[in-house]
């Protein structure tokens, strides 16, 4: 046996482990494995794959020995219509998101945050937790979505299931505009791959059930790319000139949904002008300067209100990066060097993502030293590598490092991964990408098993503990309350109540303030057992400063993680 064979031999090996392994996640048999954390098995054999390409190479798909099930396999799937399967695709992630519901049965933290603002702007409910670093764009959906679905107040219980539908949508739009955005830059079966590559990632399924603004706004950067290259490619073509003109309006679309976007943009800016040169965008000349013009009086608004409230018309972005949970700065390039690829985008996601990463740096190696040998698409693939490796970069600088901060790199470099494959296997593409298909349709399964079971029930025991205590002490009969609490989004979405933390309440109202707190309002002071920002039982006594208190005290909630829960009430 030839040692390239060998190679082959264990890389087959350790792919039927790692297909096996999702198989045995995806029908809920992963409990074995550490945190339901499958091991990185294609990682290697990717490796093994590369040192056995001499063996693979030489016996292609019709050679002697390989299976007859493989042609028959191939042919009828080729039958069914690529939209057939995209479709599917859709059909699939709205039956995880739906599944996955019921992990995860309360708001969490920044959830609450956006749920609040909603409901604020349906009802007038307070909207606790809200900060003007916020961006407008998610809770105004949800606002629609309240609207939409007729909730009935606070009282009722209900609402988060039309604000987490909001997220579905979004979802949904995301992984359409990631299939129509990589068929036009590649094929449609290879799109259709990439879809399904990137919706197998652990990063993007923890959050898609959640009724947040990462993945929507990833779905607008993705179309602001799309349109700069055809922007570029297509320069002094009407096609080109409208896609240049459209580009701001999504761009404005993006920032209102999440002003992170920021930094997203500036990393694109920064690539394009790497990728393509200065010259070529000059020469797009007043075509150029009209698309900053409509840039710029899109975000007058934004540039007023953030004056108004913070003094500076960046006052709201630069708010939003002093918000970022970092104990320095870079903090967040160092999380993303630690977890890239495979806490990106899994086991699957990680093979491909560096193969997207290898494609692009060897279509810069061609740019670089010209000639003939430039493919007519390796400016695109300059471009879209060095966007997605600068957004760690700008990001990781700028604020803390998240997952779901990251879908746009993840997301490019999922497309060019895709692609090198199909390059790199020449003949083999068809059959190794209707494998790489079916093992991330396998691995979705998988995935949302191990963010069922390894990634959601920390923030359920959470609201197991939080949600009795907040129901407890809702609002009745249009009363003024306000909640003092380390958990002030989500008191303020299942109580009714304004919410403050702690650090908050000393500012706003502390010894020594002109403001006072609102005559006939009733002000609950809550503490855990096992609670986070909260000061002692003394600390607590010293903010009521003598005034007479009801006590309620409740007992742990069996599963959940806080503890016991003490409470102070006192109306002022």
């Amino acid at each position: 046996m030839t040692r390239s064979r060998l190679f082959g031999v264990g890389a087959g090996v350790l792919t039927g482990l790692a297909a096996a392994q999702q198989v045995m996640l995806a029908v809920g048999l992963g409990g074995w494995l550490p945190g339901w954390q499958p091991w990185p098995y294609l990682l290697l054999a990717a490796v093994l794959w590369l040192l056995a390409k001499p063996w693979w190479s030489e016996n292609g798909p019709d050679a002697d020995g390989v299976p007859g099930f493989w042609t028959a396999a191939e042919k009828w799937l080729r039958r069914v219509p690529v939209w057939a399967y995209v479709v599917a695709v859709l059909v699939l992630t709205a039956a995880v998101w739906a599944w996955l519901q019921d992990f995860e049965p309360y708001l969490g933290h920044e959830e609450a945050v956006y749920a609040n603002k909603a409901r604020f702007w349906f009802d007038g409910t307070p909207d606790a937790g809200w900060g003007v670093y916020r961006p407008v764009g998610l809770p105004a959906l949800g606002a629609l979505a309240l609207w939409i679905t007729g909730y009935d107040g606070y009282a009722s219980g209900g609402g988060m299931g039309a604000l987490r539908a909001v997220t579905l949508v979004l979802a949904l739009l995301m992984l359409c505009t990631t299939y129509l955005v990589a068929r036009a830059w590649t094929t449609p079966r290879r799109a259709l791959v990439a879809v399904l590559v990137l919706l197998s990632g652990l990063g993007f399924l923890r959050r898609m059930p959640e009724f947040l603004n990462d993945i929507g706004s990833t779905a607008l950067l993705l179309i602001v790319v799309f349109l700069l290259v055809r922007a570029l490619e297509q320069a002094g073509t009407k096609a080109g000139a409208r896609a240049l003109l459209l580009a701001p309006v999504v761009v404005l679309a993006a920032f209102y949904l999440r002003y992170g976007v920021v930094g997203n943009l500036l990393a694109v800016a920064l690539a394009g002008v790497f990728a393509y040169g200065p010259r070529a965008w000059w020469a797009l000349g007043w075509r150029l300067w009209a698309a900053v013009g409509v840039l710029v009086v899109g975000l007058v608004p934004h540039f007023v209100y953030a004056t108004e409230r913070t003094g500076k018309p960046l006052g709201m972005i630069l708010s939003a990066t002093s918000q970022a949970n970092r104990e320095y700065v870079g903090d967040g390039f160092v999380y993303y060097l630690s977890v890239f690829p495979y806490r990106l985008a899994g086991d699957l996601g990680a093979v491909v993502m560096t193969a997207g990463v290898c494609a692009a740096f060897a279509a810069w190696r061609r740019v670089r030293r010209g000639g003939t040998g430039v493919r007519f698409d390796d400016r695109r693939r300059v471009f879209l590598g060095a966007a997605a490796l600068l957004v760690f970069v700008v990001l990781g600088v700028a604020t803390d490092g998240e997952p779901r901060f990251v879908y746009l790199p993840v997301t490019l470099l999922t497309v060019l991964g895709v692609q090198a494959v199909a390059e790199l296997t020449r003949v083999w593409a068809p059959r190794v990408l209707m494998c790489v298909g079916a093992l991330a349709a396998v691995t979705v399964l998988g995935t949302a098993q191990v963010v069922a079971h390894g990634a959601m029930p920390a923030p359920t025991k959470l609201g197991a503990s939080t949600v009795p205590v907040a129901r407890a002490l809702a609002a009745k009969d249009g009363e003024r309350c306000l909640i003092v609490t380390g958990y002030e989004p989500e008191f303020g979405w299942y109580t009714g109540c304004d919410a403050l933390t702690y650090r908050q309440y000393r500012e706003k109202y502390g010894n020594g303030r002109t403001v006072h707190v609102p005559q006939g309002t009733r002000v609950s002071f809550v503490r855990f057992e096992k609670g986070r920002l909260q000061p002692n039982a003394t600390g607590v006594r010293e903010l009521i400063d003598g005034r007479p208190a009801t006590l309620l005290r409740m007992p742990a909630v069996t599963g959940g993680s806080a503890g016991a829960a003490t409470v102070w009430s006192v109306r002022f």
